[in-house]
């Protein structure tokens, strides 16, 4: 079932809850990436822009039902204004009578930004009577909040079962370009695999119709170790290895390549600080880890993705946060952003990789989801998602 959109509504005069994902990282309360605020922005411009007054609610961190001001949306409001150009109201709180009274008072192209929703336990608990005294505060719900979407939560789920409901703009773009995965993908199509452990990610690698996998990162050990390479004191999924086993007989069988690494560079100890040293071999050395994959194995890569009609990349190739060993992390993001084909890149480390080598305007999709995109792979129902199609 097509999902409803801000498209199939009319915004003009109505005062609208929206919910985004303006769970920004802050230093000493100031905002260090705004990056989730910016994807927000074409949603809330489109109604703005169109005569709603606008009831914006977010949660920040992890506060666990209780009120910490390091934590309040009130260190956003200024940078909310600056970068939709509407002046903004900041609530006292998330609900009441004197939430109510305010928004009432917004004027079309107004703003009213609600404190963090997390500050009430309710919130998680996607309380009923939380739910309905959100309702009291707008006509309409949008939910654009893709980050927040595998949660059931009173401002991302219950809500929409109260007001006229639909999805925002990044919602909207986030599902198109994941349902692209898994309904019918074009051939060739690489699935790009890395991240720490086989156990968060052996779901995604079964639902992907891939032709390629190609698995790196931690987890790659797991697989290596299976097919009786030696690892060193690689990470290792000792309960997984069965399961990695079992992936790699049914991939040959079907005739699907799965690349492991090649060559590794090593490290004595995990650390940002230790010296990297390069494996030219698929066997990793007794007492070394393996921190990252080796430049014959980036070869490998980017002869298997030249001319890939779709990659789906997610996890990164190695301790790409230590700079000594990002370069295989590197080599891979500006392989994908050279691709001719579609690319799209999630999870929170991808994401981070990509943005830390400033090419994610050259990515047609950078997935905002990290544990929802990921869910959402798996071919998990969404319950922010779910409930704008009932």
């Amino acid at each position: 079932m097509p999902i409803r959109t801000v498209r199939d509504i009319d915004p003009n005069g109505k005062r609208i809850l929206v919910r985004v994902d303006f769970n920004v990282p802050l230093e000493n309360g100031r905002i260090t990436d705004d990056t989730r605020m910016l994807s927000a922005l074409p949603t809330l411009k489109y109604l703005l822009d169109r005569g709603a007054s606008l009831i914006v609610m977010s949660h920040l961190g992890r506060p666990k039902g209780q009120v910490k001001p390091e934590l309040s949306l009130s260190l956003l409001k200024e940078h909310l204004a600056e970068i939709t150009g509407a002046r903004v109201v900041m609530a006292p709180d998330v609900i009441g009578n004197g939430v109510i009274a305010l928004a009432k008072e917004l004027k079309a192209g107004e703003i009213l930004l609600l404190e963090n929703t997390r500050f009430y336990r309710e919130e998680t608990d996607n309380s009923a009577e939380f739910c309905s005294e959100l309702a009291k505060l707008g006509d309409m719900y949008i939910n654009d909040a893709f980050g927040t979407a595998h949660r059931a939560h009173a401002s991302t789920e219950g809500i929409a079962k109260l007001l006229p409901s639909a999805a925002g703009l990044l919602m909207e773009r986030e599902c198109k370009f994941l349902d692209k995965l898994l309904d019918n993908p074009p051939s060739p199509f690489v699935a790009i695999i890395g991240g720490a452990k086989v156990s968060s990610k052996i779901t995604v690698l079964e639902s992907l119709l891939a032709n390629v996998f190609i698995i790196a990162g931690g987890m790659a050990y797991t697989f290596l170790k299976a097919q009786s390479c030696q690892v060193g004191n690689s990470l290792v999924e000792t309960e997984y290895l069965s399961t990695a086993k079992s992936f790699l007989t049914n991939a040959r069988e079907r005739g699907v390549e799965v690349l492991l690494p090649l060559d590794h560079v090593v490290a004595s100890e995990f650390s940002a600080h230790a010296r990297a040293e390069r494996v030219d071999d698929v066997n990793v050395p007794e007492g070394k880890i393996a921190m990252d994959i080796g430049p014959k194995t980036v070869l490998a890569i980017d002869r298997l993705i030249t001319g890939a009609k779709m990659i789906v990349w997610n996890g990164p190739m190695g301790v790409f946060e230590f700079e000594a060993f990002a370069g295989g992390t590197l080599e891979v993001a500006k392989m994908l952003a050279k691709c001719d084909g579609t690319t799209i890149v999630g999870g929170g480390d991808s994401v981070a990789a990509i943005n830390k080598f400033n090419l994610a305007d050259s990515i047609d999709h950078v997935s905002t989801g990290g544990g929802a995109s990921l869910e959402y792979i798996e071919g998990r129902a969404l319950p922010g998602v779910s409930v704008l199609k009932e």
